[in-house]
């Protein structure tokens, strides 16, 4: 095999002019479209890690809000706790204070109405006391001797009490 130079000089510049119409014709918009693609990855994963940050952040203003919206709720059931208490002690206080009120007008009445029972008991063994105290003298005592007998009898029996 014998090395022929004119056939490869004609290879090299068939190759030379082969590169050059494949570089402008084919490389050039092949490296284009290659770097459009490369900047849209670029681009698509940019946006990702952006949507990826914005959901996290989202997260966790959700999870602060949740927190918030537990611990208002938390807090309302407790006020809610302390009012029903608060409104207990108050009802039983309350009651505690009526018992007591009821307790002394019962006394008040009780006391009211032995007193009055006294004083009608006194007029009656008063009025007996003069009825028989005149029959057995015998003698008819007018009003006015038997309010005077009623009073010094009464006396007589209120001071011994």
């Amino acid at each position: 095999m014998a090395f022929i130079w004119e056939n490869f000089v004609f290879a090299i510049l068939g190759f030379l002019i082969l590169y050059v119409l494949l570089q402008k014709y084919a490389f050039k918009p092949l490296l284009e479209v290659m770097e459009k693609r490369r900047q849209l990855v670029k681009q698509q994963l940019d946006d990702a890690a952006n949507s990826r940050t914005q959901a996290q952040a989202y997260v966790e203003e959700q999870k602060e809000a949740l927190s918030t919206a537990r611990k208002e709720a938390y807090d309302i059931i407790e006020q809610a706790k302390q009012t029903s208490v608060r409104q207990a002690d108050e009802i039983i206080d309350k009651a505690k204070q009526e018992t007591v009120r009821l307790k002394d007008e019962a006394a008040r009445d009780i006391e009211n109405e032995k007193n009055k029972a006294v004083d009608e008991l006194r007029q009656e063994v008063g009025s007996l006391s003069v009825a028989i105290a005149s029959k057995l003298l015998k003698k008819q005592v007018d009003e006015k001797d038997q309010a005077q007998l009623v009073d010094e009898y009464l006396n007589e029996v209120g001071g011994k009490q």
